[in-house]
This record gives structure tokens, sequence and C-alpha cells, in this order.
């Protein structure tokens, strides 16, 4: 699908607009050089660049949680991600771009684009780290178009990590889930259905994320952390 002639400025305006009462936000764009690998466009060709959606802390919960209210059978296995779609697909087809899903396949790179927008790495539990937003935070989504778009994100700050003498969100794992340098989730979702996690971590959310300093101001609410335990307890 093409978006209409129109000023680039205004559009992401918009879309941002269109986004904003649902706690969304535009969390940087990717532009592709040509023969670069990029995801296809609703037409078939590839996009000539993409620019990310998604949560801040907990700004799509309220919004999330009114409709689960309203629409309590809705979303099967992750209605997270259905809500995502019936929020984002709207605005990707009044912009005339492409909608795609880190749910869906093709399974499209989120996290390699997250980290060209952004400028972000990876913590040690695997989550991307925003120098200000810290582990709390997220992409729903994004929209492919055929035109270069500007750059929506403003991260310029160091590798949080890389600051981080004690590693805290290490050593606070109470199954050292952490240990080998990579996230063992095996272990995590173990721990998770024996009685000392369910009423640890799966009730009150990763003692690991928790554990990190940076960006605690945008912590999850205690119901979003559920939800998200309850997720990956599965």
């Amino acid at each position: 699908m093409t978006a209409a002639p129109a000023c680039v400025d205004n559009l992401v305006e918009t879309i941002r607009a269109a986004l904003e009462p649902h706690g969304l936000f535009l969390r940087g764009s990717v532009n592709f050089t040509p023969g670069e690998t990029a995801p296809l466009l609703d037409g078939g060709e590839p996009a000539a660049s993409v620019v990310l959606i998604g949560n801040i802390g907990g700004s799509i919960w309220r919004s999330f949680s009114r409709w689960r209210a309203v629409e309590p059978d809705c979303g099967g296995a992750d209605p997270l991600d259905e809500w995502s779609k019936q929020v984002i697909l709207p605005v990707a087809e009044a912009a005339g771009a492409t909608a795609y899903f880190p749910s869906d396949p093709p399974w499209q790179p989120f996290q390699q684009w997250a980290m060209r927008a952004e400028g972000l790495k990876a913590s040690p539990l695997g989550i991307l780290i925003h120098p200000r937003y810290g582990l709390w935070h997220g992409y729903r989504g994004a929209l492919g178009f055929d035109r270069a778009l500007p750059q929506t994100s403003s991260v310029t700050a160091d590798h949080p990590c890389g600051d981080c003498i004690g590693k805290p969100c290490i050593s606070a794992c109470p199954v050292d889930a952490l240990g080998t340098g990579l996230f063992d989730v095996g272990r995590c979702r173990t721990h998770l259905k024996a009685e000392a996690g369910a009423a640890g971590c799966l009730l009150d959310g990763c003692l690991s994320r928790d554990a990190c300093p940076i960006g605690r101001d945008f912590r999850y609410p205690r119901e979003q952390l559920r939800f998200h335990m309850v997720a990956l307890g599965l």
C-alpha cells in the first residue's frame, strides 16, 4: 500500500497523534539502503523505511485494561497482541502503511530495528535497555513505508550496562537464570511454576528486572508485571 503524497512531517505527526490516546509512541525509524534486506510492503515491494511503535513504562496499560473489560473474550492466547493489532492496523491503513507485528510470521527483526532506530543494546536479561526508561519499555508493532522517514528518536546516551559494576540484575535472580551470561528461559519458567516463584516473581514481577537501577520511574504497574510474568511462565 502506497502512502498518498503529503508532507512527511505532517504524516509523522498524524500517526503520533493517533497513537497517543492508547499510550503508544513512535520509537524511532529505520531507513533501508538500496540492496539491503527490508520487509515487504502489502504491494510486494521492499519497504524504504519502518517506524517502530511501542510503550514507555506502563503507558499502554490503562487503554489495554479498558479494552479487556469491554472485550473479555477477545485476544485468545495473547490479548495484548490482539489489542495492539486493533489499535495499530487502522493507523496503518489511514497512513497508507504496511503494519508488522512481533507475533506474526514472517518474523521481522524487531530487536535489530530497535537497536538501529534508538541505538540501544541488550541487557543481561536480553531486553534492550534504554538510557532513560531502563527495561520498562517495549515494541508493539511497526509501520512500513515506500519512502524514507525522518528519525523519530533522539537517544544519544551510552549503553547503561557498560558502566554498571555490580550488575544487580544478575545477582537478584533467585534461581541464577542469568549466571551463564544468557537468560535461561527454562529455569525461569520452572521457578515460576514452583511455590516460591508463584509467591515472588510471578506475583510482583521479575526480581532481576526490578533490580536494575535505570528507569525506575517507568516501572510497570503491578497488574502489568503480573500479566507479563504469567505469559512468560506458560
